[in-house]
């Protein structure tokens, strides 16, 4: 598998942390773990193969076009055959940029964006499968988000309420309540979990969460760092909240998680 990020137009840089491509240059069926990143994405799939996901022993190979809700209980998936995945990796808030729904109803699922975005989806993928170059592919996925710039940014009063609140939560120094951060914005804790749900698919808790998971799983892959240095370097009040965290986001113990060769790191970095 290979792996390679690129970086969006000025334009867009506040609405996409990234391009990307994924590829899978082989016959062999390789298998790997999603977990939460508290980002969503687009993928559209430019190989002959197939991609499949799912739970326990049930997979369910998916459309051409996909969109990764928020994935916020650990999500199996294989590729079978030659794919070559390019993605668009949303900030937690931005994919509403795309999306006329509330965010959340898409949590822990891969749903068919062409059923979403009708023709304009299915001409779009067409184009990506034509287009000879790399630099063409990525200037087809600029030219679509960047049409949808206009419309979405007649929601920025709110959206930046949004925006700024998750820019506080990602500062090393945050230790404030829903209920203070929500008084600084003169509005009510109950309105910002309705924003937060709206356009992030996440309770402000739960992305917290999230974040504080993200941060111990970089520092998780440096084995010689022990569980309590890691535990309190991301924020948690001692190792056993940690490791409860880390159990729930991967579905195993920091000290049974392998990250040798999972795209996991490389899903949620940045």
């Amino acid at each position: 598998m290979t792996y390679q990020e690129y970086t969006p137009s000025e334009n867009l840089r506040a609405f996409v942390k990234c391009f990307y491509v994924c590829e899978y240059d082989t016959d062999i069926v390789f298998e790997d773990k999603a977990c939460a990143t508290g980002n969503m994405e687009i993928m559209f799939n430019l190989g002959t193969g197939s991609f499949q996901t799912g739970r326990e022993n049930s997979f369910d190979t998916t459309p051409r076009v996909e969109l990764w809700g928020q994935i916020i209980n650990p999500l199996n998936f294989k590729s079978l055959g030659k794919n070559k995945m390019l993605g668009i990796r949303f900030y937690p808030h931005t994919a509403s940029l795309v999306l006329n729904d509330r965010i959340d109803i898409f949590n822990d699922q891969v749903t068919d964006f062409t059923a979403l975005g009708g023709a304009e989806v299915k001409q779009l993928h067409e184009q990506l499968l034509n287009a000879p170059h790399l630099s063409q592919q990525l200037a087809l996925l600029e030219s679509f988000l960047l049409k949808k710039l206009p419309a979405f940014q007649k929601k920025n009063t709110i959206f930046q309420v949004v925006n700024n609140v998750i820019a506080e939560m990602k500062s090393e120094d945050f230790c404030d309540t829903i209920e203070d951060v929500a008084f600084r914005y003169g509005i009510s804790s109950r309105y910002l979990q309705k924003l937060f749900l709206h356009y992030t698919g996440l309770s402000p808790k739960l992305y917290y969460k999230i974040n504080r998971f993200q941060k111990s799983l970089i520092l998780t892959s440096n084995k010689e760092e022990s569980l309590t240095s890691i535990a309190y370097r991301s924020g948690y009040f001692d190792q056993s909240h940690f490791v409860r965290d880390f159990k729930f986001f991967t579905g195993l113990s920091p000290s049974a998680f392998d990250m040798k060769d999972s795209t996991v790191i490389l899903a949620g970095k940045g």
